[in-house]
């Protein structure tokens, strides 16, 4: 017997030698608990934002929607409680990212492009019907009333419209553009106010008043022919309808004046003899008519074609000076012998280092004719931002002055990353600066800066800040007071989706993913025909 089994010190020999122990094992162990406690912690965040998401969705009734999220869940839950599936731990995040915030939003995108998705074309037909109906209502003697408190699903600025009212037995209801339902859950004051209610956001009086413009043209649907209708910011009544739809000829009946709008299918809306048509209609498939629309209808083409033109111009511009410049500035920089070359490298990069939120905004202050610091300085009282090719000058000199830094940055790292025995090598050979330059460290630069070239090209030719911020797209020609002189495509869609009277969601989706072929094109095409993928190849 072995001395440490008589001492009683260690375990009895059984002939085989005891296995040490693994080093580092208790330090293992702690790090499975931390890793599974780091795993669980990231589940449960996980499925808070399932849960966060799924909510909406059940208060919109998107039974698909809460589907998707479901299944994106379970597969999350799946993949990394599961021990078989290593390899999809580091995929599925991307994956997911991708789909929900690439691939989603441009087939969504596309979608919409072939439809007439726009103000008064939302729904469908049934859910027009009654909008029809409940606006035309008009308060009857007995008219049954509501105390109403007016909430939205959603944001308070842009968030459906819901009444939350209160009938006269103190039950409460929700009323939407879909009609009127039992509202479980409500908190109601002694007046019959609802003070709370799930999944909707009430407003506050400044809110309220805000959507005055919608609140009156907001109708909630009830029985066939009637509806309610906001009388004031606090009261509610049900009424009869002067509009009335007659399934049998799929038309539209006024009883005060007699019209009759007739439905046309195609488009979407209520249309009489004479060619007028009823402000709520419904969403229907289009085709390529957006599409016709700004290409070959002469009116809007000019305006597109003309847009886009210079939006190429414009981020062709841009992305050229502030390469220029910004590699100037670094080859200036880039002087071995130069002193104080840290202070002037934060001094180049400052404006990168500022909002560029507020520096459009100064810039913009800038340009203004009566204060602005330029007709200050030279005397002059040029009114910048009114004529077309002085407001194009200045948007350009803006953005040239923003983006230069980050192109100094990019092509600084550029040039320390190029041996300069290669240039020296050059210039024993007979090169002089701007040979060797041009023929050595040029093209070893572009190698480099390339891709960041297309992308920032890419950017700029969707900058919408660039433009908004500075000159809103104008100057505007009388002629033609939706497309502006500094335009850009990103600019005129957001106008056309969310600063007209009437909203063409349908036709903006359109020009968006035009925009979205355009620069897809031209960065594959510039990719394909660059230096940089050959390099890469070899």
């Amino acid at each position: 017997m072995a001395a440490s089994s008589r001492d009683g010190a260690g375990p009895p020999s059984s002939g085989t030698p005891a296995r040490p122990p693994l080093p580092g094992g208790r330090f293992a162990a702690n790090g499975s608990i931390v890793g599974q406690l780091v795993r669980i912690a990231l589940l449960s965040v996980f499925t808070a934002f399932g849960v966060w998401a799924v909510l909406p969705l059940y208060v919109a009734g998107n039974w698909w929607g809460i589907g998707l999220v479901a299944l994106v869940v379970g597969l999350v839950y799946y993949v990394y409680l599961s021990k078989r599936t290593v390899p999809a731990k580091y995929l599925v995040p991307g994956v997911v990212f991708l789909l929900a915030f690439q691939i989603l939003p441009v087939l969504y995108t596309m979608s919409t492009s072939v439809t007439n998705l726009s103000d008064g074309h939302r729904g469908d037909k049934d859910r027009a019907v009654a909008a029809i109906e409940a606006f035309s209502v008009t308060r009857d003697p007995d008219s049954p009333e509501y105390v109403l408190t007016v909430a939205t699903t959603g944001d308070p600025e842009t968030g459906e419209l819901a009444f939350l009212l209160t009938d006269a037995e103190g039950r409460a209801h929700v009323g939407t553009a879909d009609g009127l339902s039992d509202l479980g859950g409500a908190d109601v004051d002694a007046a019959g106010k609802v003070t709370s209610a799930f999944g909707y956001t009430i407003l506050t009086p400044a809110e309220v008043n805000a959507r005055s413009d919608e609140l009156q043209e907001f109708a909630v649907p009830t029985d066939d022919g009637s509806g309610i209708r906001s009388s004031g910011l606090s009261s509610a009544f049900e009424g009869s309808a002067v509009r009335v739809y007659d399934q049998g000829c799929d038309c539209v009946t006024d009883s005060e004046s007699g019209e009759v709008y007739t439905a046309d299918n195609e488009r979407g809306a209520f249309y009489n003899e004479d060619g007028q048509r009823l402000a709520q209609g419904w969403q229907v498939n289009v085709g390529l008519d957006n599409f016709a629309r700004f290409l070959l209808n002469p009116t809007f083409a000019g305006s597109f074609f003309g847009i886009l033109l210079w939006n190429l111009v414009f981020a062709v511009s841009v992305t050229g000076l502030v390469f220029v410049v910004g590699l100037g500035i670094a080859l200036t920089l880039h002087v071995p012998r130069m002193r104080g070359k840290v202070l002037y490298r934060v001094l180049v990069i400052l404006p990168y280092a500022m909002s560029s939120l507020a520096m459009f905004l100064l810039w913009r202050d800038m340009f203004n004719t009566d204060f602005g610091l330029f007709n200050r300085m030279l005397g002059l009282q040029i009114d910048w931002l009114g004529d077309v090719w002085t407001a194009r000058a200045a948007v350009i000199l803006a953005n040239v002055w923003l983006g230069y830094p980050y192109m100094f940055l990019v092509a600084t790292g550029a040039l320390q990353a190029i041996p300069r025995e290669l240039g020296q090598a050059a210039q024993i050979d007979g090169a002089g600066p701007w040979q060797a330059f041009r023929h050595v460290t040029l093209p070893l630069l572009m190698v480099a800066m390339t891709p960041i070239l297309i992308a920032t090209f890419a950017f700029n030719f969707n900058n919408f800040n660039a433009v908004w911020l500075i000159t809103r797209g104008g100057p505007f020609s009388p002629d033609n007071p939706t497309a502006g002189g500094t335009d850009l495509l990103i600019t005129y869609t957001y106008r056309l989706a969310f600063n007209e009277a009437t909203a063409q969601y349908g036709y903006a989706a359109a020009l968006s993913v035009m925009i979205f072929l355009i620069v897809s094109v031209i960065s594959v095409v510039s990719l394909s025909r660059s230096k940089a993928l050959k390099e890469v190849d070899r």
